[in-house]
């Protein structure tokens, strides 16, 4: 089974955390079905000038991206494509697609040819990874992952779009049952849509017990007596962090360490000496995986505030930790946060976020229920799915040359 994966939305050299579910999901098909073959496109934008600050540095960051690498055994191709900022939305998907395209001829020159692509991400991507397929003569699957349906289609021309991409796909995905419901509203593809979540790497998310606990965080210099709290992401107001903020004023004794970088920090800090809690907000900068597991399993609570999520990996990071979480109340979010041993799910705003905390410490969870909750959420059942998904594809591809030949 030779798979082609396909997606903006995947690790680099420079950035590599960037997509980074995509490639676990791919890493754990590999694991768990030793007849996957995949090669990876992995287009990033071009961006001529490496600009820490302003408002092209999400561009500038990718300068310096390897043209191809090696990732844990895979061989990703970074081809360049175009972005105009603010005017280009309805232009990127020609120059993803052209950008695709090209990498592609240069796999099949080398003597890969895909049985299936397995792209990722409905708008620009999937616009892209349809024309792509097209010119293969290959079946296609789209995975949708959060603002590809819950927000980009309220514009008319993409949701237009959107809907053509997910009626010519072999197949479509979610990572939960809101994103599939939502793209059910204009897209008549339920017949073909299914809903495989992400999981959590459960061996390498290792939880704490109390007293580990209670070590870790003398480590981070916070009193065991201290509850710890855990804001994760990117530093954009989509992610809540100043909801966060606020609410911590409601608890006088608590330390927020937030994990992220991004273009909100100077608000951010400037929100934290308006408030006078510098004391009491740490900064930490944008975390490996390894330190993201360490400050897991320090903290008393992870507080995730976000306006839109899919299917919030940190989630079930800290949960396997042993970490409980408070969470807005939107998408994909109930159906990770499904047991009280889990945690607490609240409206978006600073007192009911506060109240959330406030519920969860009283709560007095203990780490090891909300461990063995977790456990429910590993990658085996989604890589089954996906392999099925697969194998039917390429199995109907191949009867239709059959057949297209017998005619």
């Amino acid at each position: 089974m030779k798979i082609l994966t396909v997606s903006t939305l995947y690790p680099n050299n420079k950035e590599p955390k960037h997509g980074i579910f995509v490639r676990n999901r791919l890493n754990h098909l590999r694991q768990h079905f030793a007849d996957v073959d995949a090669k990876v496109i992995a287009p990033v934008p071009w961006f001529p000038l490496r600009i820490p600050f302003g408002p092209f540095s999400e561009y500038a960051k990718f300068v310096g991206v390897a043209e191809r690498e090696t990732r844990d055994g895979i061989d990703v191709l970074h081809p360049r494509y175009l972005v105009i900022p603010k005017i280009g939305m309805y232009l990127t998907p020609f120059f993803l697609a052209r950008a695709m395209k090209k990498a592609a001829r240069q796999l099949a020159s080398e003597g890969f040819e895909c049985d299936v692509i397995d792209g990722h991400y409905f708008f620009p991507d999937g616009v892209a990874i349809r024309e792509l397929a097209e010119s293969l003569g290959k079946p296609y699957t789209v995975t949708a992952r959060g603002t590809d349906i819950n927000l980009i289609p309220q514009y008319p021309r993409a949701r237009r779009w959107i809907r053509r991409v997910a009626e010519q796909a072999g197949h479509c995905m979610t990572v939960c049952k809101a994103l599939k419901d939502s793209l059910l509203e204009f897209a008549p593809v339920g017949n073909k849509t299914t809903v495989l979540r992400n999981g959590v790497d459960l061996d390498f998310f290792q939880p704490s017990d109390e007293a580990q606990q209670r070590a870790a965080k003398q480590a981070y210099g916070v009193d065991e007596q201290t509850p710890l709290l855990v804001s994760v992401g990117h530093l954009i107001e989509r992610k809540g962090h100043h909801l966060v903020i606020e609410a911590l004023q409601q608890h006088p004794t608590a330390q927020l360490f937030i994990a992220g970088d991004g273009p909100q920090r100077q608000s951010l800090t400037a929100l934290v000496d308006k408030l006078g809690l510098s004391a009491r907000v740490t900064f930490m900068g944008a975390l490996s995986q390894e330190d993201l597991r360490d400050l897991y399993r320090a903290a008393d609570a992870l507080i995730l505030a976000s306006s839109r999520e899919g299917w919030a990996n940190v989630l079930l990071e800290a949960m396997a930790c042993g970490t409980p979480v408070v969470a807005t109340n939107l998408w994909g979010t109930p159906e990770v946060v499904a047991d009280p041993v889990a945690g607490v799910l609240v409206d978006r705003n600073a007192e009911a976020i506060s109240n959330g905390i406030t519920a969860l410490l009283a709560a007095g969870i203990s780490r090891q229920a909300t461990r063995h909750y977790a456990q429910g959420f590993d990658w085996l059942s989604t890589s089954q799915g996906q392999h099925q998904i697969f194998s039917a594809l390429i199995k109907s591809d191949v009867e239709g040359s059959k057949e297209s030949l017998a005619c």
